[in-house]
């Protein structure tokens, strides 16, 4: 089955050429590349966030095997839904799924599911694959939509993936894609993003969780981000690394009703 992009012309220009150049725009002139493990990337309109996971995608050695947990926004379809087989498509080109890897995480465990539906209308897997094909071009991919839920079950769906992708010979690449507070003053926002950023530095989901019902933060990615950490620690990860962080009043100028965005980098 083929998607279609949804938030092409809107989240991100709908021609290549205009993407090509707005992601030049936001690349840093000097970026050391590192072998990670896992990524941290925000979804928003380009404007806002843009710059935020350009650095840290330009800070990474390209991967062709990658898998994406994405928030489910518009609450359709399973808790923890999967696209199998077939590709996206984007102003670029197609982009295959990795489907022989997304049948071993189908077959290894029962809480990820075969689901397209929660896939059609969403955007926060769709706003990474752009800026990940400038730099990456030729990779497969996973996508996964996750529904928030609660520890227990985000350590289940990092189980199924972890069962499936240890044997692998391939080194893989693990996403999750994620704004953090929305829509608080900026200096409201900074602190509370602060307490995220501390727990994924730590790679402590347990806390971050916490934080999230202590301190009331709107963090929409907080099911990948858990699932993400709890799976890089399966396969030793050990160092969690902030590559940018900004608020979309820094690109507006807008200080008064803001979202923070985060790009980390786990190695």
């Amino acid at each position: 089955m083929i998607r279609k992009p949804v938030v092409n012309g809107t989240f991100y220009p709908a021609n290549k050429k205009d993407i090509d150049d707005l992601i030049e725009s936001y690349t840093p002139t000097k970026s050391t590349k590192i072998s990670a493990k896992g990524l941290i990337l925000p979804h928003a309109g380009y404007i806002y966030s843009g710059k935020v996971a350009t650095a840290t995608v330009s800070h990474t050695l390209p991967k062709k095997r990658i898998i994406i947990l994405g928030p489910n926004h518009k609450g359709i379809g399973n808790n923890f839904s999967l696209w199998n087989k077939g590709c996206w498509t984007i102003p670029y080109g197609k982009i295959n799924i990795d489907e022989e890897l997304a049948a071993a995480i189908l077959a290894n465990g029962d809480i990820i599911k075969s689901d397209n539906s929660a896939h059609i209308e969403e955007h926060s897997i769709e706003a990474e694959l752009p800026i990940l094909y400038y730099f990456f071009e030729n990779f497969k991919f996973v996508p996964i939509s996750c529904k928030y839920s609660s520890l227990n079950n985000y350590e289940y769906v990092a189980n199924q993936i972890y069962k499936a992708i240890k044997n692998i010979s391939d080194e893989i690449l693990l996403i999750a894609s994620s704004d953090l507070t929305h829509y608080e003053p900026d200096a409201s926002a900074r602190k509370k993003d602060r307490e995220i950023i501390d727990s994924i530095i730590n790679l402590d989901e347990k806390s971050m969780l916490q934080k999230i019902d202590k301190f009331n933060i709107s963090m929409c990615g907080a099911a990948p981000v858990a699932i993400l950490i709890s799976c890089l620690k399966k396969i030793k990860a050990t160092k969690s690394q902030v590559i940018m962080y900004q608020t979309s009043g820094d690109a507006s100028g807008d200080y008064n009703s803001v979202v923070g965005y985060l790009g980390a980098l786990i190695s």
